[in-house]
């Protein structure tokens, strides 16, 4: 009788002392995928990230539930994108009724200009598709999490320094697969406009028949036009995105007889078991994927 005791216990003192180290734990509310997977980078056991936007969705046509207003109500920090990603994101924290403390991740970098004037202030929101920009957003999330979690700051610390190194190394990977594409075969069509940073940072062309946001109708004159450019550059890749509907695409495929390649992941991480589970892996597949159709 007495060992049984000392049994349930025991069990019991396991089960309360689990209960309390996840109380323990900070929340933390990222507003998509792609910011989730650093924060729990960076974060690692010391906090419980909850995502808004989840796996293989749309940012762009979002529409917050209720139970949303209920995670930022209970988280103490919200990570955001910015540059007018998340345009339904001051509504759902007001909606919330509480006001945790907001990071946004890419405060401090250089955006660049969209192609359109529909939405995101004129801003292409899409930083994170140059590598550069998310060892920027990285310093910025620890840095939120130490100044909310100071006895985690150490912790945070030598975390994002692994990250960053691992940064590092997917910025030369990237770099060093391009460098073995030719010069004039560095150019293809995306669904959207969604890689901009992208062709900036590691220099390629990218075309897409709608604009930065996937709201953004393409008019029959822009396809018209994408189609000729195909023609007379002889741009020979085109790719579809896995947050974008296919059609367009599939309709420029058959009007310039261009095959479509693999499948890119522009605004969300696939599920975790997918080819794109965390940001690492998506930039990994994307580069892959890119060399696969352009390499001759």
């Amino acid at each position: 009788m007495f060992r049984f005791c000392n049994v349930i216990t025991l069990v019991l003192s396991v089960m309360l002392g689990s209960a309390a180290y996840a109380d323990d734990k900070v929340p933390v509310v990222a507003s998509f995928s792609i910011l989730g997977d650093i924060v729990q980078e960076i974060g690692g056991e010391r906090v419980t990230v909850s995502t808004l936007v989840g796996a293989n969705a749309d940012a762009h046509v979002f529409q917050p539930a209720p139970q949303d207003a209920k995670r930022v109500a209970e988280a103490k920090l919200v990570v955001t994108n910015g540059l007018g990603f998340e345009g339904w994101i001051d509504r759902l924290i007001k909606a919330s009724g509480r006001k945790p403390m907001v990071v946004v991740a890419s405060k401090g970098i250089n955006p660049i200009k969209s192609k359109d004037d529909h939405g995101h202030g004129g801003l292409d929101p899409h930083a994170w598709q140059d590598v550069g920009n998310v060892k920027r957003y990285a310093a910025t999330i620890a840095a939120a999490l130490a100044k909310i979690d100071p006895e985690g700051a150490d912790d945070y610390a030598r975390r994002e320094a692994a990250y960053q190194a691992k940064l590092d190394a997917l910025d030369a990977e990237i770099k060093a697969s391009i460098a073995a594409i030719p010069v004039e075969r560095r150019k293809l069509i995306t669904s959207h406009d969604a890689f901009g940073y992208f062709a900036k940072a590691y220099g390629m062309t990218m075309i897409a028949p709608q604009g930065v946001s996937t709201e953004t109708e393409a008019s029959a004159k822009d396809v018209a036009k994408i189609i000729r450019q195909i023609k007379a550059e002889k741009i020979p890749a085109m790719f579809l995105e896995n947050v974008t509907d296919p059609r367009l695409i599939e309709q420029i495929s058959r009007e310039t007889d261009i095959e479509i390649g693999g499948k890119l992941y522009s605004d969300a991480l696939s599920a975790p078991d997918g080819l794109a589970g965390s940001y690492i892996a998506m930039m990994e597949n994307n580069i892959r994927e890119m060399k696969k159709a352009l390499l001759p």
